[in-house]
Formats: structure tokens, C-alpha cells, sequence
């Protein structure tokens, strides 16, 4: 398990919603299978079941916060609502009267604050490619902290998420953020395997294949390994 939270931007609307006698704002925290803008030499995807965990416990302890300083909200207190749909997680807050909430009130009123984000432990990752060959990072198991509004993405940092490549070869992250900014992280992931057809024979073939199938076997691997 990650010990460094980990922060993501979603390019997705904020919104007021409706709410009784008060002010509430929400929107999708993340989504699903999207993947992410280049991260530094990879991009990431979160998995459906990644957050089965947070939600089974009933998302302890887990909070809305501006920009992810200013508390809006949180679970605990009845004031956020988080729910799982097809397309990913969404959220909603209800907002009080003081200065603080009234201004993020009024931002997302006017525009000014027009993404979301979240922040998590990301406690078990795969990695792979992308169909070009691009390495990819899928997030199949994280303990959410919080999710938020936010006006300035400018500080958030992914080389963390590099840490579980890098525990996966017995790297220095180090080593490995090295090898993203030369985008060369390509090497650490192996690609899908190789399938070869031996077509279908007859039964009587197949008889006399089967003698000798180990040491043909053995013959195609050496080759393989030469090439």
C-alpha cells in the first residue's frame, strides 16, 4: 500500500445543485475506465472495483475540501454523499453560510471553478500498455480521503504513482522517474504474450505429434529465445 496520497484531476464540471433551504454543489470526482492526459511518460485508468473497499466501510472518515485545504464537508457529519454509478464517483456537499463555503459557492456559480478532483491511498496498481504500446497504469484498489472542488491544478505531482512500477522490478523510484522523462518506461513492462496457432491436425497426426510434441516444444522456445 501506497504511504503517499496521491491526487487526480477530472476536466469535468462543478455544479450547483439543488438542495432545501441552503446552498449544494457536486460533480464526478472521477471516472471509470478514462484515461488520464500523459502523466509523465505513462497515463492511468481507475478500475470499477478500485474503491469497493472505501465503500464497504462507508467511505470513513473521508472529506470535501477546497482546492484540498478548505473543509466543506465530510461523510461523518452527514453533509457528503458519495455514490457509485457506471460512470464513476460521484459527489455532492451541502454547503453552510460562512465566508469560506459562500465564496466557493459563488466560484462555481460563475465558472471559476470548473474541475474536480480526489485524493487517495493507491494501495494496488497494474501496469500494462495501451493498445500503441504507451505504458498504462490501472488503479484496482485505493482508500479514498477526500474528493474536491478545485481552481489550480498546478501542484499536482504523479511521480508517486511511479513507486508501484518501480516496487514491481525492485527499483529506486528514482531510477524510474529517470526512465519516464526519457520515456523509456516502455522497457519495465512486458508486452501481451505472443500466441502461435499450431492449427488442427487429424487424429491419426495427432498420434504421432504427440511423441514428439515435448521436444518439438523445447526446439520452438530455443528459436524464439535466439530471435
Amino acid at each position: 500500500m501506497s504511504k503517499e496520497i496521491e491526487r487526480r484531476l477530472l476536466r469535468e464540471p462543478v455544479s450547483l445543485r439543488a438542495a432545501d433551504g441552503g446552498a449544494r454543489i457536486g460533480g464526478y470526482a472521477l471516472k471509470f475506465n478514462k484515461l488520464s492526459r500523459n502523466l509523465g511518460g505513462w497515463v492511468e485508468q481507475i478500475h470499477p472495483e478500485s474503491l469497493n473497499k472505501s465503500a464497504g466501510d462507508g467511505w470513513p472518515n473521508v472529506m470535501a475540501r477546497y482546492n484540498h485545504e478548505v473543509l466543506l464537508g465530510s461523510v461523518l457529519g452527514g453533509s457528503l454523499r458519495l455514490a457509485i454509478d457506471g460512470t464513476g464517483l460521484d459527489y455532492e456537499v451541502d454547503l453552510l453560510e460562512d465566508a469560506d463555503s459562500q465564496r466557493v459557492r459563488m466560484l462555481v456559480e460563475r465558472g471559476d471553478v470548473a474541475r474536480s478532483s480526489f485524493a487517495a491511498y493507491m494501495h494496488e496498481s497494474d501496469w500494462s500498455q495501451t493498445p500503441d504500446g504507451f505504458p498504462l497504469r490501472t488503479v484496482v484498489g485505493m482508500s479514498l480521503v477526500d474528493v474536491a472542488p478545485v481552481d489550480d491544478p498546478a501542484y499536482f505531482d504523479t511521480s508517486t504513482g511511479l513507486r508501484s512500477l518501480a516496487d514491481m522490478r525492485g527499483m529506486d523510484v528514482s531510477e524510474v522517474e529517470q526512465m519516464a522523462r526519457e520515456n523509456r518506461l516502455a522497457e519495465l513492462i512486458a508486452p501481451p504474450p505472443v500466441v502461435i496457432d499450431l492449427g488442427t491436425r487429424n487424429s491419426d497426426t495427432d498420434a504421432q505429434v504427440d511423441n514428439h510434441a515435448p521436444g518439438r516444444l523445447l526446439a520452438m522456445r530455443r528459436a524464439l529465445e535466439i530471435e
